[in-house]
Formats: structure tokens, C-alpha cells, sequence
């Protein structure tokens, strides 16, 4: 499905995840390739397993009283990404009330690891913690706590869609603000590390003991990581618009991707189409890229099929981990930092240098490699989830 409204504008970013607490600290080492947020710990499996996993050390700000029955790691994300954002948000409050703000945002765990925290006693215990409330860990709470915080009387939701779910976010704003529901829109989304997530993966199989090694003929898997990524999105003219955006839905198979990669496939000619543009105006492709037998078989054949050769591609997730339902909006803000990076310094892939001569061939980038500069840019972001759910975004230069 393609979209039909004119592009909307990504004007303030927010960005915390294993690569740093900042926008900042984040596209330094995201540039350099830097995957040593990575680290081994126990905890995550049964048995004393160690997961290597993408975690945020920095120290996340605390939920406000009046709010505790939403507090968990997940808001408590959500909160450290918001604070980067806050002087944009006050000044679009400011001129727009708030009950012309909205508030749309993805996530596959919400407060899971708090939730698994209470059974935990209850089991020990025979009882719930009292200081637990359900709404922790409620898929839907993410968007309606950000709402509750800053008092905003807008639409407010959350989407949970798997890994597609913040980019699904960015795609409801854009129609939120087309639809003149609102004149300002909060959309991203956050997720956070927990036990039922990577063994949940581990049980599929999924999982690699290993950094993720995307396109190569050695990768077994995905790291799990955690973060948060939240955009300010306006009709107000910004250095970057959201150009143009595409889903679909192929159904194939509950947790497999259709191995040519046809939903893929179709949701890129439909961002393309809604951008307005053609294959070879993208300077840049961000893959969904999870290191996985099958994913990277059918996404490469469908960039085969979709662009022409040589076009610049990545996978961002050995230096995060996979970030499930904000990886998204993640991806998507890494796009965002390349098209403002004063080099035109473009995301690396990280991997073994080893491809499968089983896929075909893609110009993945090299550390230090640059983005063309020839007129207005226009970069994609890819997600792909279970259940056959497709999202690709085009992020560019403003007209």
C-alpha cells in the first residue's frame, strides 16, 4: 500500500540505544562501526547461558510519581529519548496546544521484564508485589504513558506489530497529520531487554552466540538488543522530510519471510511510488539485514530485483543488536543521521567480509564510505516482521 499524502518533515530526533545515550554519542560510533555495545552476559537464558546482547548502560531517568503504575524500563527509555527532544516538543506546544499533539508509538515488549520480576515472587511469594500494576507491562501503555507525562489530549497509541512496529508508527503519523487530526505528532517507539524475548528467540533457533554477521555465508542469527528512538513529526519545513512510505502484507508464513521476498519487494516499489521517485535516486538502502537464513535470503533478492547494481546497503543490527519493535524507527533515524552528516559518511556493515554465493551480490558499505551528494538525496529504511508484515520509509533532503 502506498500512501498519497505530501511528505511530512522529521524535525527532532531523540535516540538512545547500545551505541550511546545520545544523538550524538550514537552517530559517532554508528559511523565508525563500532559494535562494542555489545557485550556477553548471563541471565537472559536458562541455565547460566550467556547471551552477547545490546544493552544501554547509561542511567535512565526515573517515571514521576504520579505515574509509577506505568514504571519500567521500557518508559524509562522512552523518557531518556524524550529529554533530548524536550526544547522542540515545548516549542510545538507552545504553538499548537495540546490537544493538536498526537502521540503514536511501536514496541514488542512494553514492561515484560517487570512483569516476569512479579511472577517471579508471586511464585516465591504466593502473592503479586503490591507496587505492581498490570499497566507495566501492557502492550498498548507505552503511548498513553508519553501522553499521560506530558499532558497531551491528542490521539494516542501504540502499535505492536513485531519489528515492524516503529516504523508502522512513523507511516500512522504521516496519516494522522494528513488526515488533519493533529498538527504535531511524537512517533517512534522503544523496546527493552527481557528473558521472554531472547529466549523466546533462542527457542526459534534464532539467536546467535556470535556478533550477527549479515549476508555472510557464516551468519546463524540475530543478537537481541534494546533502545528507544522518538521523532518530532510536523508540517513545519525541516531539513529532513519523510518522502514517501510503503507496507504490505504477503501473510506467508507466521514467523518466515516468502523466500523471494515478494512483500518486501512490494512494499519498496510502493514507497518509491509515493515518494515520486525511481530505484536509482535512492543514495542509500538501510536493510532489515537480521543475519537469519532466510530473511537475508529473500531481501537481498528483492533489492536484486527492485535496484540497480551498486547501490549503496547495510544492516545497522551487529552494531545494536535487533531491536524488534523500535528497530524501525531506529533504522529510520540512522538514515536520518546520514543524510545530516557533514561528510556524507553513511552507516557500515559490520560483518566477515565472507559472502554467500548463494545470494546475490549487494554494495555493502565500507567504513568511511560517502553518500552522493548529487542534487536532492533520498534513502530507505526496511523492516520486515512475523506474519508477513512489510514497512519501507524514504527519508530525503526537503524540497
Amino acid at each position: 500500500m502506498a500512501m498519497s499524502a505530501s511528505p511530512v518533515y522529521l524535525a527532532e530526533l531523540g535516540l538512545i540505544n547500545a551505541l550511546g545515550a545520545d544523538r550524538d554519542a550514537v552517530a559517532r560510533r554508528l559511523m565508525a562501526g563500532d559494535g562494542s555495545g555489545l557485550t556477553r552476559e548471563a541471565g537472559w537464558l536458562p541455565a547460566g547461558a550467556i547471551s552477547l546482547v545490546g544493552k544501554v548502560r547509561a542511567e535512565l531517568p526515573p517515571i514521576p510519581q504520579r505515574l509509577a503504575r506505568y514504571d519500567c524500563r521500557n518508559n524509562r527509555l522512552l523518557l531518556a529519548a524524550l529529554a533530548q527532544i524536550a526544547d522542540g516538543v515545548e516549542d510545538i506546544l507552545s504553538r499548537h496546544g495540546r490537544s493538536r499533539i498526537g502521540v503514536v508509538l511501536g514496541t514488542s515488549t512494553s514492561g515484560i521484564a517487570e512483569g516476569e520480576v512479579a511472577v517471579a515472587a508471586l511464585q516465591r511469594d504466593g502473592r503479586m508485589p503490591d507496587a505492581f500494576h498490570y499497566a507495566r507491562q501492557e502492550i498498548g501503555s507505552s503511548a498513553p504513558f508519553l501522553a499521560d507525562h506530558l499532558g497531551l489530549l491528542g490521539p494516542a497509541y501504540t502499535i505492536s506489530t513485531a519489528c515492524t512496529s516503529s516504523a508502522k508508527a512513523l507511516v500512522s503519523a504521516r496519516m494522522m497529520l494528513a488526515a488533519g487530526l493533529c498538527d504535531a505528532v511524537l512517533a517512534g517507539g522503544a523496546d527493552s531487554l527481557c528473558r521472554l524475548t531472547v529466549s523466546g528467540f533462542s527457542a526459534l533457533e534464532s539467536v546467535s552466540a556470535e556478533p550477527s554477521n549479515p549476508m555472510s555465508v557464516n551468519r546463524c542469527g540475530i543478537n537481541i538488543g534494546e533502545g528507544a528512538a522518538l521523532f518530532l513529526v510536523t508540517r513545519d519545513e525541516a531539513a529532513i522530510a519523510l518522502q514517501g512510505c510503503g507496507e504490505s502484507s504477503d501473510a506467508h508464513h507466521m514467523s518466515a519471510p516468502h523466500p523471494d521476498g515478494r512483500g518486501a519487494e512490494q512494499a519498496m516499489r510502493a514507497a518509491l511510488a509515493d515518494a515520486g521517485i525511481r530505484p536509482e535516486d535512492i543514495a542509500y538502502v538501510n536493510l532489515h539485514g537480521t543475519a537469519t537464513a532466510k530473511n537475508d535470503e529473500m531481501e537481498s533478492r528483492a533489492m536484486h530485483r527492485v535496484f540497480p547494481p551498486g547501490t549503496p546497503a547495510s544492516s545497522t543490527k551487529p552494531l545494536t543488536g535487533h531491536l524488534l519493535g523500535t528497530a524501525g524507527a531506529t533504522e529510520a533515524a540512522f538514515c536520518w543521521l546520514a543524510l545530516r552528516d557533514r561528510e556524507g559518511r553513511l552507516p557500515p556493515h559490520i560483518w566477515d567480509n565472507c559472502p554467500d554465493p548463494e545470494l546475490p551480490a549487494l554494495n555493502l558499505v565500507r567504513v568511511g564510505d560517502r553518500m552522493s551528494r548529487n542534487g536532492r538525496r533520498s534513502v530507505m529504511s526496511n523492516g520486515y516482521a512475523f506474519g508477513g508484515s512489510n514497512v519501507s520509509l524514504v527519508l530525503g533532503d526537503a524540497p
